[in-house]
């Protein structure tokens, strides 16, 4: 099978369907491209999110598709209380080691053969006092699907990251609008029309996330994902 190169999911804010995004992302490529018994363990498949603060994704990544790797192999860095990593870091008094995140990320690329990596909130979003997400994808020359969610203010976030990861030299593969809730393809392109944002941002729309109601349902996931332009996205 051939290895891809690592992709980062990051949002234009947190909450925007990031999670989602990736689960929908690595439930496609257990239905179409693993092709492997999804009962058994994922061995070609790796998730990865350097950072967490809080039981939350990690646990949902490792339960839902029976990962090859432990908690701590998801996710070197956790931090108990709820908040953004570089503060909870702080409020606990644990260091940030960013070789230890990323030591883990190198040993994950080599072992397999797509790599999903879901940043911690936006592009924006502080690491440490002095490092930012769009530092650590510059840094890891990680090539980004940027989530921005179906909602008013939608293109001027979307505006605003693109100039950002351009500012960075960070390479966006496209945009992926994501849907909190259902909306109709009219109220889609009231609050977030895709070619608008296409042509401010002179990046692609790849597809519209729709509203999930179960992010366990494996098939339900992987047929959303199958409506992106899943081709310039893998």
């Amino acid at each position: 099978m051939i290895r891809l190169k690592p992709l980062l999911i990051v949002g234009s804010d947190t909450g925007v369907g990031k999670t989602v995004l990736t689960a929908a992302l690595a439930a496609y490529w257990l239905t179409y491209r693993d092709r492997a018994d999804l009962a058994q363990l994922s061995t070609s498949l790796g998730i990865y999110k350097p950072l967490q603060s809080g039981v939350g994704d990690r646990e949902f990544y490792n339960q839902t598709f029976k990962l090859s790797q432990t908690l701590e192999e998801i996710t070197p860095l956790y931090f108990e209380t709820p908040i953004a990593p570089a503060i909870a870091a702080y409020k606990e008094d644990k260091p940030i080691d960013l070789a230890i995140i990323w030591q883990q990320f190198l040993k994950l690329q080599q072992q397999k053969d797509c790599l999903l990596v879901e940043a911690m909130g936006g592009l924006g979003s502080p690491i440490t006092d002095e490092y930012i997400v769009a530092d650590l994808a510059r840094d890891w020359a990680l090539e980004a699907i940027l989530v921005v969610p179906v909602r008013l203010g939608a293109i001027s976030q979307a505006i605003a990251n693109v100039a950002l990861a351009n500012l960075q030299k960070v390479k966006l593969r496209g945009i992926v609008l994501s849907c909190s809730q259902e909306y109709s393809s009219e109220e889609i392109e009231e609050l977030a029309p895709p070619q608008m944002i296409s042509r401010l941002t002179s990046v692609p729309v790849l597809g519209i996330l729709p509203y999930i109601s179960d992010f366990q349902d494996i098939k339900l996931l992987a047929r959303a994902a199958s409506e992106l332009d899943i081709e310039r996205i893998f």
